[in-house]
């Protein structure tokens, strides 16, 4: 088991990374001073792109990176600052009054250029304004996020079969089936909705808050993953049944393609979203006031896979997917995943104890800091690596990839290591 003296360098290494790195990469290069908001297009020297279309999706995730790196602690007053900036141009800008709920890209100026409703980016605007309010007391935090809540219950939710629908026209009409995708669900949406409905919670109390994440807690336990694995599939039919998970055509990040060019193997699933799932639902527990062991069978077999095949136990770091049921032959790896993975390690080791937990964060974070980190460009994480680390793109920044999950990543680390370093003998 790690010592306290262990455990404190990890901690001192990923708090001034954080502090002295991460945070000054955003707070120094990100600002749009001329239009608002924020142009997160970097390459991998730091220097900007020349891209300015504002997605809206890097501009919530800087509210709440902002924000809750704010709540957390850091910043200054900065990131209060910026947490308000982000809100001023989001609440300005592309929130549609008409229709209500959030359009999905703007250009420099917050003219929106695609105005479809996209679930996914529905519950982030609940996350992040819920965040937001609380790290701030800025009322129209509170005033967004319930606005926001209102229109995912009136358009997504659907009374049939449960869950949220996800893919929209602009006026919240249901999406053609296909690649457009207003035929299928996904866990994605779920998981992230469920981990904004506990900020949300967190922020309002109210105990049909608290029903409603009950409720999506439960409908993913039990309809989205797999019974003998305890891992998730990744897209379902509206009565969730399993789907072998495709590329939609609105436009959507850079994750890779299919291997077909199609679709991924049914059984096919994501290291890093099943960790991030876990360990986002250790803090709704938290927030619902449960024990933590109310789900420990859950998270225990997903800490369990993942450690399996998702770690790379030779060269380091964690794999994007693969099958639910042996090792899998992709080898890239993607920086989010590595940014949920070490969270999610670090509270398997707490809940359960046991070396593989504590040996597999080290894992991670070692290739994280040796290979990811790119300090020549400023010290953000390259997208996405070969298996030895070798990148395939470099990009440091850009529409769909902000500091989201690696600010949260460093702050939530850093918790869990300082809570462990008190346990430690």
């Amino acid at each position: 088991m790690p010592t306290r003296n262990e455990i404190n360098a990890l901690r001192e290494k990923t708090e001034t990374y954080l502090v002295d790195v991460l945070m000054p990469f955003w707070m120094e290069r990100s600002v749009d001073k001329e239009f608002g908001g924020f142009l997160p297009y970097f390459d991998r020297d730091g220097r900007p792109t020349g891209e300015t279309a504002k997605t809206y999706l890097s501009q919530v995730r800087m509210l709440y990176a902002m924000a809750s790196t704010h709540r957390a602690g850091y910043g200054n007053g900065r990131c209060e600052e910026l947490s308000r900036w982000a809100a001023d141009f989001l609440l300005k800008h592309l929130w549609d009054e008409k229709n209500l709920g959030w359009v999905w890209i703007a250009d420099r100026r917050g003219a929106p250029t695609v105005t479809a409703k996209v679930g996914y980016g529905q519950v982030f605007g609940l996350y992040a304004f819920s965040e937001y309010f609380m790290a701030t007391n800025d009322e129209r935090g509170r005033i967004a996020a319930n606005r926001t809540y209102d229109a995912i219950f009136k358009h997504m939710a659907d009374p049939r079969n449960g869950g949220f629908f996800e893919l929209f026209h602009p006026d919240w009409r249901l999406e053609r089936p296909g690649k457009y995708g207003g035929d299928r669900k996904s866990m994605d949406v779920h998981m992230h909705a469920m981990e904004a409905l506990t900020s949300y919670y967190e922020m309002t109390g109210d105990p049909s808050h608290r029903e409603r994440l009950l409720e999506v807690i439960d409908l993913v336990i039990r309809r989205m993953l797999d019974p003998k694995f305890g891992t998730g599939y990744i897209q379902f039919t509206p009565d969730f049944k399993p789907l072998p998970a495709i590329l939609f055509s609105v436009d959507w990040g850079r994750d890779a393609k299919p291997v077909d060019g199609v679709a991924r193997p049914l059984n096919f699933t994501s290291y890093g979203h099943n960790v991030e799932f876990a360990w986002l639902l250790l803090h709704a527990a938290d927030v619902l006031g449960q024990p933590r062991d109310t789900y420990r069978e859950v998270v225990g077999r997903i800490f369990d896979h993942c450690v399996s095949y998702g770690i790379d136990w030779e060269l380091g770091g964690v794999f994007v997917e693969g099958p639910q049921n042996g090792p899998t032959q992709l080898t890239e790896k993607q920086f989010w995943q590595q940014a949920e993975v070490l969270v999610g390690m670090l509270d398997a080791h707490a809940m359960f104890g046991g070396e593989e937990y504590w040996k597999a964060f080290c894992n991670v974070h070692a290739f994280v800091f040796n290979k990811f980190i790119h300090l020549p460009g400023g010290g953000e994480w390259f997208e996405r690596l070969a298996r030895d680390g070798t990148p395939i793109d470099d990009a440091l920044g850009h529409g769909w990839k902000i500091c989201y999950h690696t600010m949260r990543s460093m702050v939530q680390c850093t918790r869990r290591l300082k809570a462990l370093s008190g346990q430690a003998a």
